[in-house]
């Protein structure tokens, strides 16, 4: 299966290289039996490179690769030649990567753009030469410094999908339908819960050309912050996206209610998520005629509701609008 092939979590064991010895060498010519040091430096160590790259969407390739190690530094020669730095290792990421040290759980470091290089693990310094050592007293030193050793850590690398528009609901909500419905993203759909085991991005044709990114993720259930169901694996994807689109069925028992849980789950979990745009649609609006939703908008309150079928196609083209509005608010 495609969705297989979705990695958004891996532990890997970095080490960088370490520093190359510096020289101990003394000029030695034709003209000269007993010259002064010229020792040279030893070159540092490969450090272990993230690089943010928009070709890959996924952790998958890295998923088998535990260890990534650079190459160590070059020892110094004589008349002052540098060693040779060591290989530096890079590690092409999704954009929205973000690292952690594997036993504090801190974040170190994220990527945020193509083409963003960040220093993961720095190699280790070059030793100096003995060129460097030489005094009025202490004409001809005959040491040098070693290289610094490299640096071994473990890092866990977490994908956060970059998206426009995240599907928040309960399993079976119909959030995957809408997605294969407005996209040409092919989510399995089945009328059972958590059909969605592993997020799903599809681009959203819109008006005048214009398009926007839209991700469904797996269900949501009532103690997912404390990790109940799919959990705290994928929630975190929810908190790059710049809409978040509720989306309640509309033969749930209490729709209110359920959107009330949605939010709580949403705030215990990250209270910042509240602060983004929200659209609450109500889902499968063909299993209601006029009379059911004037019922059931009637327990809405002055909660700003939509209805939408992605089966008959009804209110979809009315909910892209919405969606675009609050984009388009948000990027101001």
């Amino acid at each position: 299966m495609a969705n297989e092939n979705f990695v958004d979590y891996v532990k890997l064991c970095c080490r960088s290289g370490k520093g190359g010895p510096g020289s101990t060498h003394m000029h030695r010519d034709r003209t000269t039996a007993k010259g002064g040091p010229d020792g040279g430096d030893g070159g540092r160590g490969g450090h272990v490179i993230l690089r943010g790259n928009a070709q890959h969407w996924t952790l998958l390739h890295l998923k088998y690769r535990k260890h990534i190690l650079a190459g160590h530094g070059g020892s110094g020669s004589g008349n002052r030649r540098h060693g040779a730095d060591g290989r530096d290792e890079f590690v092409d990421v999704p954009i929205g990567t973000v690292v952690k040290d594997a036993e504090t759980k801190e974040v170190v470091g994220e990527i945020t753009e193509d083409g963003q290089e960040w220093v993961m693990v720095p190699g280790g310094r070059g030793g100096l030469g003995n060129d460097h050592f030489k005094s009025p007293t202490n004409q001809t030193p005959r040491y040098a410094q070693p290289g610094e050793d490299g640096t071994e850590v473990w890092r866990i690398l977490e994908l956060k999908l970059l998206a426009d528009v995240g599907l928040v609901g309960f399993p079976n909500a119909g959030k995957s339908t809408l997605l294969s419905a407005v996209s040409a993203a092919k989510p399995e759909i089945a009328d059972y819960p958590f059909t969605t085991l592993r997020p799903n991005l599809g681009m959203v044709a819109y008006r005048g050309n214009r398009s926007f990114v839209m991700a469904d993720i797996p269900g949501i259930i009532e103690g997912a912050h404390e990790g109940k169901g799919l959990g705290l694996r994928f929630l975190r994807h929810i908190e790059r996206n710049s809409v978040l689109l509720f989306i309640v069925p509309s033969d749930a028992d209490d729709i209110p209610l359920a959107y009330k849980v949605l939010l709580g789950e949403l705030e215990q979990y990250n209270p910042g998520l509240l602060t983004k745009d929200r659209v609450l649609a109500i889902s499968k609006c063909d299993l209601l005629d006029s009379e059911l939703r004037e019922e059931v908008s009637a327990t809405m309150g002055d909660l700003r509701h939509h209805y939408f079928s992605a089966v008959t196609g009804e209110g979809v083209d009315a909910l892209k609008d919405k969606l675009w509005s609050a984009i388009e608010t948000g990027s101001e």
